[in-house]
This record gives C-alpha cells, sequence and structure tokens, in this order.
C-alpha cells in the first residue's frame, strides 16, 4: 500500500513537471549544492566507519602486546597463554572483517562520485568510464547491499593489518616454546594432554590458513582500493 502511494506520487510530480529528478548535475561544470551536501554526507560516513576499523585494530594490538609481555615475563607463565591470545586476535579480526563489509558501502559511494563526478568535472574531456553509474547509484541508494563477501573482507584485514600481527604472536609462541622452556622441544609446546607435536602442527596449520586466505589468487570486488601492486604497476608505467 505504501509502495503503491508512493508510486502514485512520482506519477504526480511527473505530471506536474516532467523534468522532475534531472539537475542533479550542472551541464557546465560537476555537482549542484544538493550534490555536494550528498557526496559530504558520504564521506562523514565513510570516515566514521574508517575508525571503527581502527578502534577495533588498536584492541587486537593492545592485547597482542599484554599477552606477549605476561608470557615472557616469568618462565614459569604457560606458553599457551599466547595460542589464546591467537584466538582473542582471530576475533577482533571478524568483527573488523564485518565492520569492513559496511564500510566498503559507503567508500564505493564515494569512489563511484568521485570517478563520475568530481574527476569528469576537472577534465571535461575524458572518458566515462562506467555510462551506467548513475542508475547503479540510485539502486544502491534504493537498497543498499554489502557488496565483497565476508572471504574477500577477511582477506583484506589479513593483508593490511592481521597477518603481522599472527606472525608475531606465532613466532613469540614458537620462541617461547624452544628457548624458554626447561623441556626440549617439541615436548615442551604440549598443552595438558595434548601432545607438544600436534599443537604444533595445528599453529602451523592455522599459520598456512591465514596465508592461504590471504594471498590466494582472487577477483577483488572492492573497487578502488589502494594496493601495493597496483601501485607498483602505476609506477613502472
Amino acid at each position: 500500500m505504501t509502495s503503491q502511494r508512493g508510486e502514485q506520487a512520482s506519477e504526480d510530480a511527473r505530471s506536474l513537471d516532467p523534468r522532475v529528478g534531472e539537475g542533479l548535475l550542472d551541464v557546465d561544470m560537476g555537482p549542484s549544492s544538493a550534490l555536494a551536501h550528498l557526496y559530504r554526507g558520504e564521506i562523514h560516513r565513510m570516515k566514521l566507519w574508517r575508525e571503527r576499523l581502527d578502534r577495533t585494530t588498536n584492541w587486537a594490538v593492545i592485547l597482542m602486546a599484554a599477552v606477549l609481555t605476561w608470557a615472557f615475563t616469568n618462565e614459569t607463565n604457560p606458553h599457551y597463554v599466547i595460542l589464546i591470545g591467537n584466538a582473542a586476535v582471530v576475533l577482533f579480526l571478524v568483527i573488523e572483517a564485518r565492520r569492513y563489509r559496511a564500510y566498503d558501502i559507503w567508500r564505493s559511494r564515494v569512489r563511484s562520485l568521485q570517478q563520475n563526478v568530481w574527476a569528469r568535472g576537472l577534465d571535461p574531456g575524458r572518458d566515462l568510464g562506467d555510462e551506467g553509474w548513475r542508475e547503479s547509484l540510485a539502486r544502491d541508494y534504493d537498497r543498499p547491499t554489502l557488496k565483497i563477501s565476508a572471504e574477500e573482507a577477511i582477506a583484506h584485514r589479513l593483508r593490511r593489518v592481521y597477518l603481522p600481527m599472527f606472525a608475531i604472536l606465532n613466532g613469540a609462541w614458537l620462541l617461547r616454546v624452544t628457548a624458554f622452556d626447561g623441556t626440549a622441544w617439541p615436548n615442551s609446546a604440549a598443552v595438558g594432554m595434548i601432545p607438544g607435536v600436534v599443537v604444533t602442527g595445528l599453529v602451523g596449520l592455522f599459520m598456512l590458513l591465514t596465508v592461504g586466505i590471504a594471498c590466494r589468487p582472487r577477483t577483488w570486488h572492492a573497487t578502488g582500493e589502494l594496493r601495493a601492486e597496483d601501485l607498483r604497476e602505476a609506477a613502472d608505467d
């Protein structure tokens, strides 16, 4: 019923003004005030979600520092606390990946406006890459959707932040069970009834899994991201 009323209102508006909805972009140069305010709002939203990502990263770094400090403070402190720290950092990774998927909604809108409005306004002679960008952006405003998968979001955050953190944590764990324990490795890596060989194998498997997720070949759907490979290719050109 509500949608029918909305459609009727739109038809009434068009009957009064057949050009309703036009004029969001001026003919000569770029955005009208309405689009400028829209762009400012999208920048603000993107900034807020960017700060949320940084906040989660800060929590993970603080936790990692606390775990490593405690693990190496005393030789009698159990090494498996570092493994518990791994589990906690995985939790932060999942939370940050979810936030990144939401952040990508606003970031993709900003990039669309930058590429199709501002770049076009500054250089009217440049080719318009996506001729259907207006329709795509309108659909996204009508019904916002997540544009990347959870696995891709996890891969992004692993590449940027969490893969080095896991390398530091597990490298410190390996140092702890080989150089700071009276028992010979791999027996020193045992956790309760679980043999040290099994624990070591699980840690190695975990690291292989994280590297595989971060580095496996894929088609990236988060468009417009700054990646090291793209920057190197641009520098070579």
